[in-house]
């Protein structure tokens, strides 16, 4: 203990006496509870934490009040614990001052640095009303805590703590302070947090006023935290809690500053002045975001602006980082509040020469040859930008790759064609390395196409990279590299999503001023680095639409499709039909040439195949799949009666297993199930045999004859070898004498009864 009352820190000799065990009271602190308390409080400040502790009103005992500071670092929460356990063995309670300083022994309102949260004290009155009413107009706090004290009616007394998102020094202490006395003011609640240095109970620490000992607990904690100048907007327009607050006293609050003057008049840090630097730099950035929102200023002028006013009447000038970070911020708060911005072109720059303009006369009479496809029919022109999209999974990046290689062999894939072999570079952000050469190994290609595109196919592994200033100087490099005797035709970005770079305001894919940014200041410049008439084929997902969306306008399921589709040359968009089914549909749009039909592709046997569109269902395409799905039911469940029947000695013909088995097994009426049969038997699946004497079966009038199926065996008794006397299979084998033509529908001999043959029109 120091002469002027001030117990330090170390040694903790005063703190560590006792054990635990000997606390004399029924509530132990924890140390839980305080961490939570430090990391709202403290996580991002600076300087030392000035912590007292005295002992409680009512209990009859006196003590020395004992203040300690501690540093605010990770070291804060076990030596909070330590003091808040001796404290509680000497039934004294825990303050903070909730902010720090810079050196022990200070704890004025003057000395305080930084703070990074405002808490509002609730302590009389209907408590649960006015922690409604904060949380309804000023949004869920990130701490409510009890502190232990009750109120006449029996309600818990609350501290609410909002934690801002970042710690708050110089001019903003003041407002900071202010908004906890005008929460204060319109809710009820103490006001005496006007003051900087006014202290609060700890969390996790032991309450002990007379006499009842209480653990100061946490009753709600959210992740979250605010904006200081947010949550200063929240708490003016918060109106007071009724029949119990008040308006904020004005005459408390620093006035707003008329713009007009706040653009002549310097300011001096301090508050020594009429405005403080924070209020006078947020009045003039609001003055010219204003301005550039309107058009009345271009976005440098705005700037520029800014920065003159910064250096001028600023006294000290705020550090540009600063000045940007509050520009921006105050930028986005008036575009969601007022709109999108009409923004001012910049001023022509006429240094470059006029603008060419051709005449109508001069474009008759132009006849010469017109440029080359980079892939025919005008898929792909010179300087022309392509978006393939595609849903997920739905295999657009491996119908990709095989048309690139394709391409890169000078080989047609599905109809697009190249003149020659080209050089294609594709640059993607998602197949890792060894993932990406598994996935080339096992594309089915031609060897010849392989050979062909072995040097002129070139691709990226998984980058990690974003396509911005740096990234599309390092793209152009490695091009450069990749192709050094000459430009790449092709320049393939797959996926967007993952280089994407939406410019300064930071937008997504979906936002379509930030995919013309990317489209404008990203794509178009690694095009000019590289060649200006190479082709651009950019791979994009899809935003989710139904059915109906897609087949009436696909392309505006592209993401961004508004900006899209006014930039690029072509477009192709890759969906399924069916989910149920492999095939897929590619839509074209071209924008330099004629329309193009949507192809049907599928993969065959590994390899991309065109499909005739004719076989394609256009009217009600999902009843017609389960029509077709039914019907293969009843194929399977007829061949497995015929099957099993055979098995049990009982053999049919078409007219007798349809009156046997009608509407049973799901078949439907004995006329279904003849004219399933006839369907089998014309697809070869089910054939006949006429004399079954042999079986003790009678002859038939039957046209055909009993039915029969591949493999059909008769009863179950065992079939022996005669020679070795080896049992071979249960029943006699059954085999067909006669089939049904699948073209005159008449019955013909079969040539060989051992071997089943099924047309070759069948449907297997």
């Amino acid at each position: 203990m120091s002469d002027d009352g001030v117990l330090h820190f170390n040694p903790w000799m005063d703190f560590n006496d006792g054990p635990p065990s000997e606390n004399p009271f029924g509530c132990d602190p924890d140390p839980g509870q305080i961490s939570v308390f430090l990391d709202t409080v403290f996580s991002w400040c600076e300087g030392l934490i000035p912590l007292r502790g005295f002992v409680d009103k009512g209990q009859g005992r006196d003590g020395k009040p004992h203040n300690i500071w501690i540093a605010a670092d990770a070291t804060a929460p076990e030596k909070f614990a330590t003091f808040a356990a001796w404290a509680n063995r000497e039934a004294a309670a825990v303050y903070v001052i909730p902010g720090t300083v810079a050196e022990q022994g200070q704890a004025r309102a003057a000395d305080v640095l930084q703070m990074q949260a405002i808490v509002v004290d609730l302590d009389a009155g209907d408590i649960p009303a006015k922690l409604d009413h904060v949380t309804r107009h000023l949004g869920a706090p990130t701490l409510v805590i009890e502190s232990g004290g009750r109120t006449p009616e029996g309600a818990a007394k609350l501290h609410v703590w909002w934690k801002l998102t970042e710690p708050i020094e110089g001019d903003d202490l003041a407002t900071l302070c202010r908004l906890r006395g005008d929460i204060a003011v319109k809710v009820g609640g103490d006001t005496h947090f006007r003051s900087a240095h006014q202290p609060i109970r700890v969390p996790g620490t032991v309450y002990h006023k007379h006499g009842h000992q209480r653990l100061v607990q946490i009753r709600e904690h959210r992740e979250v935290d605010v904006d200081l100048s947010d949550f200063a907007e929240r708490v003016a327009e918060m109106p007071p809690l009724p029949g119990v607050g008040f308006a904020s006293d004005v005459s408390t609050a620093p006035s707003k500053p008329a713009v007009e003057a706040v653009l002549t008049t310097a300011v001096r840090e301090g508050d020594v002045d009429d405005w403080s630097r924070f209020q006078g730099a947020s009045a003039a950035i609001g003055h010219y975001v204003r301005l550039v929102h309107e058009g009345r200023l271009e976005p440098a002028e705005g700037w520029e602006a800014i920065c003159g006013y910064n250096a001028a009447m600023l006294r000290p000038a705020w550090p540009l980082d600063r000045l940007q970070a509050e520009s921006e911020r105050l930028w986005a708060l008036h575009v969601k509040k007022n709109g999108p911005p009409l923004l001012r072109l910049p001023r022509a720059d006429t240094s470059a020469g006029p603008l060419p303009s051709i005449s109508l006369g001069a474009l008759l009479d132009d006849t010469s040859p017109m440029p080359e496809d980079i892939i025919a029919p005008r898929v792909l022109t010179p300087g022309g930008l392509l978006v393939l999209g595609g849903a997920p999974k739905v295999g657009k990046s491996d119908f990709l790759i095989s048309w690139l290689v394709h391409m890169a062999a000078g080989v047609p894939f599905l109809g697009f064609t190249p003149p020659r072999p080209l050089r294609v570079f594709y640059l993607q952000a998602e197949i890792q390395y060894h993932y990406l050469r598994e996935r080339m190994q096992q594309i089915a290609l031609p060897s010849t196409v392989i050979a062909a595109a072995r040097d002129t196919f070139i691709a990226t592994p998984k980058l990690q990279i974003l396509l911005d200033a740096e990234g599309v100087a390092r793209a152009a490099g490695a091009i450069g590299s990749a192709f050094p005797d000459a430009p790449p035709d092709v320049i393939v970005i797959d996926p967007i999503r993952n280089l994407f770079d939406g410019g300064p305001e930071g937008g997504g894919e979906n936002d379509n001023t930030a995919m013309m940014f990317f489209l404008k200041d990203r794509v178009e410049p690694l095009r000019e680095a590289v060649n200006p008439d190479a082709g651009i084929i950019l791979a994009h997902h899809t935003r989710k639409a139904s059915k109906s969306q897609v087949k009436e306008d696909p392309f505006l399921a592209l993401s961004g499709a508004s900006a899209l589709r006014g930039f690029y040359t072509s477009g192709l968009l890759m969906h399924r039909p069916e989910e149920d089914s492999s095939m897929r549909r590619l839509e074209i749009e071209l924008r330099n040439g004629p329309a193009l039909p949507g192809k049907l592709i599928d993969k065959v046997n590994g390899e991309w195949v065109e499909q005739n569109p004719l076989n394609e269902r256009l009217v009600r395409a999902e009843v017609g799949a389960k029509h077709d799905a039914e019907r293969a039911r009843k194929h399977d469940v007829i061949l497995a009666i015929l099957l099993d029947e055979a098995a049990e000695g009982r053999l049919y013909t078409s007219t007798q297993l349809g009156e046997a088995f009608e509407n049973q097994r799901g078949l439907g009426s004995q006329f279904t199930i003849r004219e399933r049969l006839g369907v089998l038997a014309t697809k070869g699946f089910v054939k006949f045999r006429r004399d079954l004497a042999e079986l003790g079966f009678p002859a038939t009038r039957s046209h055909f004859g009993y039915l029969v199926v591949e493999d059909m065996r008769f009863g179950r008794d065992p079939t022996i070898d005669p020679e070795t006397g080896e049992v071979l299979d249960e029943g006699q084998v059954v085999l067909p004498t006669h089939f049904k033509c699948p073209h005159s529908g008449r019955a013909r001999e079969v040539e060989n009864p051992a071997v089943w043959v099924y047309p070759e029109e069948a449907d297997e």
